[in-house]
Parts: C-alpha cells; sequence; structure tokens
C-alpha cells in the first residue's frame, strides 16, 4: 500500500522552517483569508494545484517539494546513511566546531529582526485598512 504525501502538513512545515505565522500567510494569500482557514488548510491531504502554486510562490519553494515531501523517508535516508563506527563520542558532540557560534547567534538574531520587522509592516497595512 503506497502512502500518501499530507500536503497541508508539509504547507506547515515549510511554513514553521521560514518562521512564519499562519497570520502572515493568510494576510499574503489575500481577502478572504484568516488565521483559521490557513489552519484547514494545513489539516488537509490534498490541496487544490493552482492554491498549491500561490502558497508555494508565497514560501519561497518548488510546489515538487510540497507535493513530494516525506519526513519519513528523509529520516529512513539520514539514519540509514549515518555511520557511527569506532565512534568514542555521542555523535552529537563536536569539539572542533567548523564555525563561528557567535556568527551563527548573530545569524538567528538578524532573521529574528527581519521577522519582526515583516509582522511590524504587516500590522501597518492592516491599520491603513
Amino acid at each position: 500500500m503506497e502512502k500518501t504525501i499530507h500536503q497541508g502538513r508539509n504547507v506547515k512545515r515549510f511554513r514553521e522552517m521560514l518562521g512564519m505565522k499562519q497570520e502572515a500567510l493568510a494576510y499574503e494569500l489575500g481577502e478572504g483569508w484568516n488565521q483559521k482557514k490557513v489552519s484547514l488548510l494545513e489539516q488537509k491531504d490534498i490541496i487544490e494545484d493552482p492554491l498549491l502554486e500561490q502558497i508555494a510562490s508565497l514560501l519561497k519553494v518548488p510546489v515538487e517539494a510540497i507535493k513530494n515531501f516525506d519526513e519519513e523517508k528523509a529520516v529512513n535516508v539520514i539514519s540509514n546513511t549515518a555511520t557511527f563506527e569506532n565512534c568514542q563520542q555521542p555523535a552529537f558532540f563536536n569539539h572542533n566546531p567548523t564555525f563561528n557560534p557567535i556568527e551563527k547567534i548573530i545569524e538567528l538574531y538578524e532573521k529574528l529582526v527581519a521577522s519582526e520587522k515583516e509582522k511590524v509592516e504587516i500590522l501597518k497595512k492592516l491599520m491603513e485598512k
């Protein structure tokens, strides 16, 4: 039995990865959309192609990513390709990081600031109406 991809759940995953709230997606989708309608959309197994294309465009991801992403398969690929031979310590400890932790903190802070600016712009637009 072939497992179907839950497109609504994938929309939610990509939206959350981008740090976008349901209200923001509803606003971008336009008139007639609200947080509750987006929540109901994210519960749907299949989303109509025109709407799916609009959402993919707003989230800046390919339509195929929403249609085909299967978290279970991704986890299986990762777990089957990871090798832990001769591992003296847990894999999550990395005593020689290849990145600067402060740069990562700054990067996260900049994303947070950008997200807050986006919220302010949406609120300004809503207040103008």
